[in-house]
C-alpha cells in the first residue's frame, strides 16, 4: 500500500465494492478526527433521508436542488480541520457526476474537474478484497437478510437489525456477485486510468490484519495525521461467522464437481 504523504485534501472518496470492509474502514476514518466523518452520503436511495435529516428546503413537489445536498453533506460530513470523507460504490459515481452536470454544465464529461469544483481538492482511496468468493458470500447474506452493518455511527439505511430473514446458500447467486465484483472493480481500474487518477490502493486483507496501520497510512495519503493511535479504534462489529466459512466450503465443494 502506497503512503506518499500529500498536501492536505479538503475531500476524499473510499471507491469500492460492497462488502469490502468499506464501513469498517469508514468508522475508523471517522475515529481519527481529523478525517471527516465519511458516510455513503451520495448512495442515491438514501438522499432523501439524509435530506430530511438535514432539513434542507423542498419545492412543493418535494424536489431539492442537488447542489444544497452537496453543501449539506460537506457541512455534515466535515470534521473541524475542513476535511471531508465519503464512500462510493460503482454506479455511484456516475449517478453523482451527472446531477452535480447540471449544477455546472460547463464542466460536463469533465468527472474529476466537476468533483473537485463541488469538493475541493479531492483524492481516492480505491477498497478491494482479494478474496472474491468470501465477498460474494458476505454480499449474498446481506442481502439475504437485509443486515450490512453492526454498530456504526449514524448511518441511514441497511440497519443493524436486519431482516429477521434466514439466510440460505445459493451458489448460482454467488457466481452472479462474482462476477458483478469483477465487473464493478474493472470499472473502477478503468475509470482511474482514464480519468489520470492514481488512488491509495487498499485491500480488505491488509485493513482487517492492522487496523490502526493502514488507516495512518491513509491520513498520510492525504496529507493528515492521527493525533493519538490509540484513539483508531473500529465501530463495526465483525459480521462473518463460521456459516460463510461453510458456504465457502460448500461452494468450492460444489465447483469441483461440476
Amino acid at each position: 500500500m502506497r503512503t506518499d504523504a500529500a498536501e492536505q485534501v479538503d475531500s476524499y472518496f473510499i471507491c469500492a465494492t460492497p462488502r469490502t470492509g468499506s464501513s469498517l474502514l469508514l468508522g475508523l476514518l471517522e475515529s481519527t478526527g481529523v478525517a471527516g466523518r465519511p458516510q455513503a452520503y451520495f448512495r442515491a436511495p438514501d438522499e432523501p433521508l439524509w435530506a430530511d435529516r438535514w432539513q434542507i428546503l423542498r419545492s412543493d413537489q418535494g424536489d431539492f436542488e442537488y447542489v444544497d445536498y452537496v453543501q449539506a453533506a460537506l457541512a455534515a460530513g466535515r470534521t473541524e480541520n475542513g476535511v471531508f470523507g465519503a464512500k462510493l460504490m460503482w454506479g455511484t459515481l456516475d449517478e453523482v457526476v451527472d446531477k452535480l452536470g447540471k449544477g455546472y454544465p460547463h464542466l460536463g464529461g469533465q468527472d474529476v474537474a466537476l468533483l473537485n469544483r463541488a469538493f475541493g481538492r479531492t483524492r481516492f482511496v480505491y477498497l478491494r478484497r482479494e478474496d472474491v468468493l468470501a465477498q460474494a458470500v458476505s454480499w449474498l447474506r446481506a442481502e439475504q437478510t437485509d443486515a450490512w452493518y453492526i454498530g456504526g455511527n449514524g448511518e441511514i439505511g441497511g440497519g443493524n437489525g436486519g431482516s429477521g430473514q434466514m439466510p440460505s446458500f445459493d451458489s448460482t447467486r454467488i457466481d452472479e456477485l462474482m462476477q458483478t465484483i469483477d465487473e464493478h472493480n474493472a470499472a473502477w481500474e478503468a475509470w482511474f486510468t482514464s480519468n489520470g487518477v492514481e488512488p491509495l490502493q487498499v485491500r480488505y486483507e491488509e485493513l482487517d490484519g492492522d487496523m490502526a496501520g493502514v488507516t495512518e497510512g491513509i491520513l498520510t495519503f492525504l496529507g493528515l495525521k492521527s493525533r493519538d493511535r490509540r484513539a483508531i479504534v473500529p465501530r463495526h462489529t465483525r459480521q462473518a461467522d463460521e456459516l460463510n466459512n461453510q458456504w465457502i466450503d460448500r461452494y468450492r465443494a460444489d465447483s469441483a464437481q461440476t
